[in-house]
């Protein structure tokens, strides 16, 4: 299978390059040369527009910034979707909005094509090693047929539903990961102000009650003083603010999601738009006259655990009664 992926930024990149080191046949396209020729060096064919790419693919991913970003990618002229046939496979890997996914996936199956969406979970240290978790929405036959792919990008792969489902999911989760970095930030702070040896509170947090995955791998690069998680604020309040529309859209009153948008906004504004998202706590920092820094956490977020193939996971009594298709 012949897979053209488009956008190699922090999360792209490393879903593409654990592609190419499994032995894919890949070809790229970013609008950065010099990130494209870093690829081409690895192994990967460029292509000269989204079109030609797909053109030349039996399957295309796009994992892209934002919702406009990928529509602009599908839809413009020398888009995917103008040459997308029938046989070939969308693959949509980035965060996005339900509605417009749903909505360029009417125009991707009216060429013949099918489309199926995968978010992915877990942070870019995960995707690096390609053991991070995706979501699949889509039909049961075109998640069988990517299954395979996705089983070199990730170790846990879960079939959502249809399509439009993993959306939903992922935006959900990466809510309660910004609500859990912001509940963080605070602790943190307090414990700092409170004359805690950091170390020591960093322990207490994660074999109690209080752990969570956000605190097992951000508050590591937070302690450390880098706050490098490889994703930034805007990238945060344009997450948070998918899962914040979509309640409104339901009707559902929110008052935690709304006190999240304020205190990132304010972020964004103290500390720049492109400012690393774990640098959230530096707002308590300044306004308490503390640093919340330990010692010997890394600068940069690892996976310690071996690659391995991935494989599919199923929702509680939801496991599969027949063979697939």
């Amino acid at each position: 299978m012949k897979i053209g992926f488009v956008g190699l930024g922090n999360v792209g990149g490393k879903l593409a390059a654990s592609l190419i080191r499994n032995g894919h046949d890949v070809t790229i396209r970013d609008l950065d040369p010099v990130v494209t020729q870093a690829f081409i060096d690895q192994g990967a064919s460029g292509a000269e527009s989204p079109k030609a790419l797909a053109e030349t693919s039996d399957l295309i991913i796009t994992c892209l910034p934002s919702p406009a970003a990928c529509s602009a990618v599908m839809e413009a002229d020398d888009g995917i979707i103008a040459g997308l046939s029938a046989g070939k496979v969308w693959l949509e890997m980035s965060t996005t909005d339900d509605q417009e996914l749903v909505r360029i996936a009417e125009r991707v199956n009216s060429t013949g094509a099918r489309a199926v969406e995968a978010p992915v979970s877990g942070g870019c240290h995960r995707a690096a090693t390609g053991n991070i978790s995706i979501f699949v929405g889509g039909d049961r036959e075109s998640f069988d047929k990517v299954l395979p792919v996705l089983t070199s990008l990730g170790r846990r792969v879960l079939h959502t539903g249809p399509l439009g489902s993993a959306s939903v999911l992922k935006v959900l989760t990466n809510y309660l990961a910004t609500a859990n970095l912001c509940a963080l930030s605070e602790a943190l702070t307090v414990a700092k102000k409170a004359g805690m040896d950091m170390n020591t509170a960093y322990e207490a947090i994660r074999i109690s009650s209080g752990n969570s995955f956000v605190h097992e791998t951000e508050s590591q690069v937070i302690l450390n003083g880098s706050r490098n998680i490889s994703f930034t604020m805007d990238l945060v309040l344009k997450d948070v603010g998918l899962f914040d529309s979509l309640a409104k859209n339901l009707d559902v009153p929110l008052e935690i999601s709304p006190l999240l948008m304020d205190i990132f906004r304010d972020g964004q504004a103290s500390f720049g738009a492109r400012e690393w998202s774990s640098n959230i706590i530096r707002r308590l920092e300044e306004r308490s006259d503390v640093k919340v820094l330990g010692d010997g956490f890394p600068e940069e977020l690892t996976d310690d655990e071996p690659e391995e193939v991935g494989y599919e996971v199923f929702a509680r009594g939801r496991e599969l009664t027949e063979e697939p298709s």
